[in-house]
């Protein structure tokens, strides 16, 4: 009998939502690979729910890729592995702390040469920079991006933008009389399982080469083209304030304080406003520049990195 395949998931979850994304991908493979967990632990635990000015002072540092450090991994590095998957949520367009400060480790530096990876995202809809950041880190580390899979809340982006606020400030998930239950559907976690196989069969063959082929014929990755315009112009005033507040201190400095209340203030206004102009610059794009955007959500869709 050959060996089955040893399949490591590393992931961080504040909620629990991504572990159950986990679960239902591999539920059909459990007994069929030896999978092994690896839960990312920050140094200092991330509160939850968030006072909202913590939760926006955290924005420089993640989009800057100075993340809070995390805990020793419980697994041996040098562990053969036949196949990684990261599962991981974006904040703030960019990879999440504990995620990026596992990719910017000796640690993962020595567990991630020369394997296989597929990403696994669960998250409210926008992760094509924190994407991009994690396809950069994972040449570093000389590991290869072999899949993609990304489940997102399918609501419309302002109201997905309340709901997942409303979670993040007072731990409120159900729905309301007004707003649908905030994350990823139930129904789209539960048909994640389709996934299972296509990766079982690829971890166990070694053959990696086609795998996000087959996942894209499962729908593994869906992008509205006026989200590529959207996240453009949001991580550009990311980086802006994230060096503006961060000229001031590090987090929780009290000198940068105000300019966190400032960046606090302006940016769901901005979200308010940029959601309709975008979709009017998204339209035009689509109209007059139609082969460029849709080459954009091509690439974006991929494993490759530019």
């Amino acid at each position: 009998m050959s060996e089955l395949p040893k399949i490591l998931v590393i992931y961080f979850t504040q909620t629990g939502q991504l572990k159950t994304v986990i679960d239902a991908v591999l539920s059909p493979i459990v007994g069929q690979a030896d999978i092994t967990y690896e839960q990312l632990e920050s140094e200092k635990p991330w509160e939850f729910p968030w006072s909202k000015q913590t939760f926006y002072d955290t924005m420089p540092e993640t989009v800057q890729g100075k993340p809070r450090g995390i805990k020793p991994l419980k697994v041996d590095p040098a562990t053969p592995f036949d196949l990684v998957i990261l599962a991981y949520q974006p904040w703030f367009l960019s990879p999440s702390q504990p995620t990026a400060a596992f990719l910017q480790s000796p640690e993962a530096a020595r567990l991630l040469k020369g394997k296989p990876v597929v990403t696994l995202m669960g998250c409210r809809n926008m992760w094509l920079n924190a994407q991009e950041k994690v396809k950069g880190y994972l040449q570093q580390a000389g590991a290869t991006l072999v899949g993609n899979i990304v489940l997102v809340d399918r609501s419309s982006n302002l109201v997905s933008l309340l709901t997942v606020l409303r979670w993040l400030f007072k731990g409120k998930k159900e729905a309301t009389t007004l707003l649908p239950p905030a994350g990823i559907q139930a129904a789209d976690i539960n048909a994640a399982s389709r996934f299972g196989p296509i990766i079982g069969a690829a971890a166990a063959s070694r053959q990696f080469s086609d795998l996000q082929d087959q996942l894209m014929a499962q729908q593994a990755v869906s992008l509205k083209p006026n989200l590529v315009v959207l996240e453009a112009r949001g991580i550009r005033a990311f980086r802006y304030w994230a060096k503006f507040i961060s000229d001031k201190g590090g987090p929780g400095s009290p000198e940068r304080q105000p300019r966190v209340r400032m960046y606090r203030g302006l940016l769901v206004l901005g979200i308010f406003v940029l959601t309709p102009i975008t979709l009017i610059s998204s339209w035009y794009q689509l109209t007059f520049k139609k082969q460029h955007l849709l080459k954009e959500v091509e690439y974006y869709k991929g494993v490759s990195k530019r």
